[in-house]
């Protein structure tokens, strides 16, 4: 399938000396191709029918069920179901026994598998001062057998009969309702592993990544056809960086360097945008997925957000979710055009591809400085000068449109409104931990941003905004990714009081996330950070136990400061300083 085949129209804004062209991202919406061509997972009347019939409480459920029978014959005996009943409609009755008849269990795509890689005792657990935390650690270190998956060679051989896109190596997965591989959570699963030492399990899942690039171009949002036009926040070329420290495996970068370069091309090519600012121009990146139809895994509820809309605003919606989607931000104030509060603001308001995001940006300019890094390392100078340049032009474009000097901080620039989003996220910081400026002073900038804000005051985790929306990345919830990004791009600056906001963080989040396991003997996608903390809310589903990206933030967070982090909670710690302090005290007096 050919996912860029479109019709564009180029869109010009005017603002204050600031322009902006934005290919495709006002189009002919009439005509938008569907997330795949099967009938079964991605559109037509089968899956319209059962998703809106709400067979099962998770409309993904249905959309990772593999086929009994080859999908012409399913299609058949559904529409000569279809032409024997009265108005075409099926009761749920019907459907609930042709789904049964025609469909297999979720999970029988993947056969039993354990990493031969694994060992109990990894050299991280030595470096942990704690030794409640070094058990739990120990814990999570198991953890990663519970979640490896690998895909039948069936997959392969007979991919019409699954949703499930085929990649040749193992996986790890995230967890709960997420049971086949996801783009940019692999690169947090991938560092846990490596801390791990499970570095050649870590290649595999790389290995995976390059394979999908070799074949659609670019790298899916997920391990299903149904995000075949999506992608996620682009992690390749940063999960190679990772490896190549651990293993320091050049023949491996010379081997599929090439497809590093064709992965960041599909971003060029297909995500940016070129804006004006004073008689400079300069191209950034942002999210922007030209597909309609309802996701087919959350497909109820897209049909009823758009059911008082026209047909062209209804897939004008729907690409919107995609491209929100494809941020990994699903869903949030981010992409609210309504913002800022008090204006009501609901999902229904989604521009993501009216925003430039900070991040992926930060992500793209890493992933520059990388490549140029790499092709020295090859000695391809040619090559390493093309990247170079690149990230020079990226460094520049992020400074002119993304940094606000007021605010001291990168804020996203909205093409609609032709300004900047004031609003606090975390996301905000990226280009600390990415290294994507020049200003030395960034991080005592960021600082200042930080204690001038109320983020702070929250003590289980750093809130993803300060907007409750009712969506999962909004406030009360906190994610395990963006603690990462904060707490390592201000723990790497020169500044000493970065550097102590960046173990207060850590320290809240690894006690936040060790209570919440004490308790439940669980790690969870998100957390909460009201109250004394619980597991995250919001959102199109429950909070969802395992978790990939979670017990490798972790793992990071126990290998950088594990001779410091303590399990106690504030305050625990508080009286046994009191008691400390009182024996210390008898002791002089004696």
């Amino acid at each position: 399938m050919a996912c860029s085949a479109r019709i564009l129209v180029t869109a010009w804004c005017f603002f204050v000396g600031i322009s902006v062209s934005v290919p495709g991202w006002q189009e002919l919406v009439y005509g938008l191709p569907p997330p795949c061509e099967s009938h079964i997972y991605c559109t037509g009347d089968l899956l319209k029918q059962v998703q809106l019939g709400r067979l099962f409480s998770d409309d993904k459920h249905f959309v990772d069920m593999p086929l009994r029978e080859s999908p012409e014959l399913v299609l058949k005996k559904f529409q000569q179901l279809v032409n024997v009943t009265p108005g075409g409609i099926l009761s749920k009755e019907q459907l609930q026994q042709f789904v049964s008849s025609s469909f297999n269990d979720p999970g029988q795509e993947f056969e039993q598998w354990e990493p031969q890689d694994w060992t109990s005792s990894p050299q991280i657990l030595a470096k942990i001062s704690d030794q409640k935390l070094q058990a739990w650690a120990s814990d999570l270190n198991a953890k990663w057998k519970s979640l490896g998956r690998k895909i039948k060679d069936d997959v392969r051989t007979h991919p019409m009969f699954y949703s499930q896109i085929y990649v040749p190596h193992p996986v790890i997965v995230p967890g709960g309702r997420f049971i086949e591989y996801y783009y940019w959570d692999s690169y947090w699963v991938i560092e846990g592993l490596l801390l791990s030492e499970m570095a050649a399990t870590a290649k595999g899942m790389i290995q995976n990544f390059l394979y999908l690039v070799e074949r659609y171009g670019h790298i899916p949002n997920g391990g299903r056809v149904y995000y075949l036009c999506r992608s996620q926040p682009p992690f390749l070329t940063l999960m190679m960086d990772a490896y190549l420290v651990h293993a320091n495996d050049t023949e491996f970068l010379r081997e599929n360097i090439h497809l590093l370069e064709v992965e960041y091309e599909f971003w060029q090519r297909n995500r940016s945008v070129s804006i004006t600012v004073g008689d400079r121009n300069h191209t950034l990146n942002y999210y922007n997925v030209q597909i309609g139809e309802p996701r087919p895994e959350s497909y109820s509820k897209d049909w009823e957000l758009a059911s008082d809309l026209n047909e062209d605003a209804r897939q004008e919606l729907w690409a919107e979710l995609k491209s929100a989607a494809e941020s990994g931000w699903d869903f949030s104030s981010r992409w609210f055009l309504s913002w800022p509060p008090p204006l009501p603001a609901t999902l229904k308001d989604t521009k993501a591809r009216a925003v430039v995001p900070v991040d992926l940006n930060a992500f793209l300019c890493k992933t520059e400085h990388l490549l140029a890094s790499f092709y020295r390392i090859l000695g391809n100078t040619t090559k390493a000068a093309q990247f170079q340049a690149a990230l020079e032009c990226r460094l520049e474009a992020v400074q002119a449109v993304l940094w606000n000097e007021a605010a001291g901080v990168w804020l996203d620039f909205n093409l609609l409104k032709k300004q900047p989003n004031p609003a606090f996220y975390p996301s905000n910081l990226a280009p600390l931990w990415t290294d994507c400026f020049s200003d030395q002073a960034a991080a005592e900038r960021a600082v200042r941003y930080l204690e001038g804000s109320t983020v702070l005051s929250y003590k289980n985790g750093l809130p993803t905004s300060l907007f409750r929306t009712g969506e999962q990345w909004d406030l009360p919830n906190a994610w395990p990714p963006l603690q990462h990004m904060v707490i390592a791009g201000l723990a790497k600056s020169s500044s000493s009081r970065a550097k102590e906001i960046a173990f207060d963080l850590a320290q809240n989040w690894v006690r936040t996330n060790f209570a919440l396991y004490k308790k439940y003997q669980a790690m969870f996608e998100k957390y909460n950070v009201d109250g004394d903390g619980k597991p995250g809310t919001g959102g199109e589903y429950q909070v969802q136990e395992g978790f990939g990206w979670t017990n490798g933030v972790v793992l990071q967070l126990l290998d950088l400061y594990g001779d410091r982090l303590t399990s106690g909670s504030p305050s625990t710690l508080f009286r046994a300083w009191i008691v400390a302090a009182c024996l210390i005290v008898l002791d002089l007096k004696w």
